[in-house]
């Protein structure tokens, strides 16, 4: 009797040679963009002899970190990341009124609710490019301009996080916030200890996308601050790119220094970057 084929075995070679396929074009793929990040990344700790040298080099013959040192001593990068992590921290603050917004507009009924939101997302359609002259103006009548508050107060509450805040938190049972209330807990300790606790996978998100926006702000410090003790990294890269247009090995220290922070931000939490913009879509 001859033994009886599957035929589910070809079916089954057949996926996993398109797997591994697809496998070995992902990888090459993803060799190739990383390749100009980790060009910069060595590059950074190369003498600027090397870097101009006309056979280029991957792995630095001699690793330094003049570059960086020289960066903090004579490019004022100290103040510069000084003042990035404050814009950081200050859009952290700005984190909570967002999420205080979101969780008005998904667990409270009050008249115009719903214009008012309407309004909020109609502001998403506006290019940030078209309300800086209004900003700047109202700014230079409150005699903000060229100070770190008037950096930071444009950039403290975003439709964006408000509309994602509002998703959310409207899939929040509302039996568990009537519980708390008869309990006696207040407005504001629900939201605290009821509400908060349950948003950590929004807050995780906005948190993420907070940071790499603050710290990647260049536009704004640049129009605002006429001081260069109020510029951000950004800013300072721009500048050291202008001064020292021919020290390739700074410009890729200072590159370096600005780039991987996000890049390791996003690689820990790329996932919870995806979900963010899933939860953008529920109902």
């Amino acid at each position: 009797m001859a033994p009886i084929r599957s035929e589910s075995a070809p079916k089954v070679r057949t996926g996993r040679a398109q797997q591994w396929t697809a496998g070995i074009i992902l990888t090459l793929g993803g060799l190739l963009f990383a390749l100009p990040f980790i060009w910069m990344i060595l590059s950074a700790f190369k003498t600027e002899n090397e870097v101009m040298q006309l056979t280029p080099t991957l792995w630095p013959k001699e690793f330094t970190l003049d570059n960086f040192r020289n960066l903090f001593e004579n490019m004022n990068f100290a103040v510069y990341l000084k003042n990035t992590i404050i814009v950081v921290l200050c859009s952290f603050a700005g984190l909570f009124l967002n999420a205080m917004a979101g969780y008005a507009f998904a667990k409270h009924s009050f008249k115009g609710k719903e214009k008012l939101f309407y309004l909020v997302l109609a502001t998403m359609m506006i290019p940030g490019q078209v309300t800086m002259i209004p900003v700047y103006l109202i700014l230079n009548q409150m005699h903000l301009v060229n100070t770190m508050a008037g950096i930071v107060l444009p950039g403290l509450v975003g439709a964006f996080s408000i509309f994602l805040f509002r998703q959310f938190m409207s899939t929040i049972p509302e039996e568990l916030l009537e519980a708390a209330r008869l309990d006696g807990a207040g407005e504001f300790r629900v939201f605290l200890q009821i509400v908060l606790p349950m948003s950590k996978p929004i807050l995780a998100v906005q948190g993420i996308l907070t940071f790499i926006a603050g710290w990647n702000s260049f536009l704004w410090p640049l129009i605002i601050a006429n001081d260069e003790s109020l510029y951000t990294l950004s800013v300072g890269l721009s500048l050291l790119k202008g001064q020292y247009s021919g020290n390739f090995a700074l410009q890729m220290a200072g590159s370096t220094f600005m780039v991987v922070p996000i890049i390791v931000i996003f690689m820990f939490f790329q996932r919870h970057i995806i979900d963010g913009y899933n939860i953008s879509g529920m109902k």
